[in-house]
Parts: structure tokens; C-alpha cells; sequence
């Protein structure tokens, strides 16, 4: 269903995607709980988005969202930098309203994102889109 026609409880109807399961997706929406973490911060939860079209929830008991990873350097940096890098890529990361929900929406401008598996923590990764053939 498109995002901008949804009401909250359509998106608190979507299923869970498996707590390990990598999602791509274009944005996510935030969905703030009743239920509060153990940190003392109420847990959220976030709807994936493809195409302007509601795939999943993606998490259910993260009380804060890690945007490029819990220090913000980016998915498998150890990998790419070898170690902590001096210089990062922009991800130019967005935030909007929805119309009929009033929830907040967050993507990365130019790029595709990836979520990772469903922990206290939720970290979210700007990755560049692939190119169509």
C-alpha cells in the first residue's frame, strides 16, 4: 500500500521480517511504541519502503537508530579503511512527514539503504544504488 495513503495502525499491521534478515530498501519509517527499553527511552519501530510501497517492520524493541553504523562510519568500514577512517563520504540523509500519519520517514538522498538485524540499536547504512541495465 502506498505510505502517504496509510494510517499508523496499517503500518502496526505489517509482519515482521526475521530479526536477521538484511533489507534493502529506499526509506524507513519510524514508528514510535508504547513499550519502553530498558535504557529507559520508549522502543521504536520502523517500516521498510520500497517504491513509495510498505514492505515490513523491521525491528520492534530498538530504543535508538544508528545512522551509517554505531559510530557512523559506514557499512564493513574495517573492511573498505583498514582502519578508522580521516574522511567519509556524505550520505546527504533526509527527513520528511507523512501526510496522513504524521510519521517521520528518513532516507539517504541520492542512495539506496541497508537495515541492519533487529537489536536494541538499530543501525541503518547509506549504500550506493545499483546501476540499472
Amino acid at each position: 500500500m502506498n505510505i502517504d495513503k496509510m494510517t499508523r495502525k496499517q503500518f502496526e499491521e505489517l509482519p515482521h521480517r526475521e530479526w536477521s534478515e538484511e533489507i534493502k530498501c529506499d526509506s524507513i519509517i519510524i514508528l514510535p511504541l508504547k513499550e519502553m527499553h530498558d535504557s529507559g527511552y520508549r522502543c521504536m519501530d520502523f517500516v521498510a519502503v520500497k517504491d513509495n510501497e510498505a514492505v515490513c517492520l523491521l525491528s520492534g524493541c530498538s530504543d535508538v537508530i544508528h545512522i551509517d553504523g554505531i559510530a557512523g562510519l559506514g557499512k564493513d568500514w574495517l573492511k573498505k579503511y583498514g582502519s578508522i577512517p580521516r574522511l567519509i563520504p556524505p550520505s546527504e540523509w533526509c527527513i520528511d512527514c507523512l501526510p496522513r500519519s504524521g510519521l517521520l520517514r528518513l532516507w539517504p538522498g541520492s542512495r539506496e539503504m541497508s537495515c541492519g538485524s533487529a537489536l536494541g540499536s538499530f543501525e541503518i547504512y547509506a549504500e550506493p544504488k545499483p546501476r540499472k541495465k
